[in-house]
C-alpha cells in the first residue's frame, strides 16, 4: 500500500475531528473501541489523565442522552511523526469555551485509530 499524500491524510483526519463528536463514525461503545487503540489515553482540559476504559464509559453514558453541540473546529495542522503515525492539532470553539486539541493518530489496514488525545482550555484573548 502506498503512502497517502499529506492532503489526503489531512482530509481524512479532519473528517474524524473533533474526536468522539462525529456520529457518522458511530455512537456506540463498539464504535469508539474501533476508533481508539487499546493503548489510548486522554489528558482532559482539567489536566487529569483518563484511561481508555474510563473514556469509553463516559462516551457510552453521554450517548444515551445525546446533546446537540455547536462545535467549530479550525486551524488544523498535521505532522507525520513516523510511518503511519500522525499528530493532528486544531482549535475547537464550543459556545464560550475555546480549547486547543491534539490527537495522535495511527493508520493501519486502512483504518485510523487514536492513540492519544488532549484538550487544553485557552484563556479568552489568547
Amino acid at each position: 500500500m502506498s503512502e497517502p499524500s499529506p492532503d489526503q491524510v489531512m482530509d481524512e483526519l479532519i473528517a474524524r475531528e473533533p474526536i468522539f463528536h462525529r456520529p457518522e463514525f458511530g455512537t456506540a461503545r463498539a464504535d469508539f473501541e474501533r476508533m481508539t487503540d487499546p493503548s489510548f489515553f486522554e489528558i482532559g482540559a482539567s489536566g487529569h489523565v483518563y484511561s481508555r476504559s474510563h473514556v469509553l464509559d463516559v462516551l457510552e453514558q453521554r450517548h444515551r442522552s445525546p446533546v446537540v453541540e455547536d462545535l467549530d473546529a479550525s486551524d488544523f495542522h498535521v505532522v507525520r511523526l513516523a510511518n503511519d503515525v500522525y499528530l493532528l492539532t486544531y482549535t475547537l470553539h464550543q459556545a464560550e469555551r475555546m480549547t486547543r486539541r491534539t490527537t495522535l493518530w495511527k493508520r493501519g489496514d486502512g483504518t485510523w485509530r487514536a492513540l492519544f488525545h488532549q484538550g487544553t482550555v485557552v484563556a479568552p484573548g489568547a
